[in-house]
């Protein structure tokens, strides 16, 4: 491990409504393209719904996982983690504006989560 940090491929890149590196974002036929201007546009799904959709898209695709309480707002699209028998087990994203499920498959065991001010 070397301690670096960088943006990881995924809604960061392609959804975020005003720092993507998309020209606002695009994700392929399916998703939504954002004009950087608009990036204080607010979001057609709402918090709830996010965390709504999530728990769908795991009821059809992994069993026994649940959302976590709460989904890290950011600009175009939510974060939610999900556990597995009480464990985080991984990560998805939510299109705030489509409803499109984007599953962060490359995260791998979680380990730790840290936040800086």
């Amino acid at each position: 491990m070397t301690g670096v940090i960088m943006p990881e491929p995924g809604p960061n890149m392609m959804w975020n409504a005003k720092y993507s590196n998309m020209n606002g974002g695009m994700m392929g036929g399916q998703g939504m393209m954002w004009n950087r201007n608009q990036a204080t546009t607010t979001m057609t799904v709402s918090k709830d719904q996010a965390l709504q959709i999530a728990q769908t898209y795991l009821d059809q695709n992994l069993n026994g996982a649940k959302v976590e309480e709460d989904a890290m707002q950011f600009y175009g699209y939510y974060t939610i983690d999900f556990t597995v028998n009480g464990k985080i087990a991984g990560m998805l994203s939510v299109n705030g504006q489509t409803g499109q499920v984007w599953y962060h498959s490359w995260h791998g065991v979680f380990i730790q989560e840290v936040e800086y001010d």
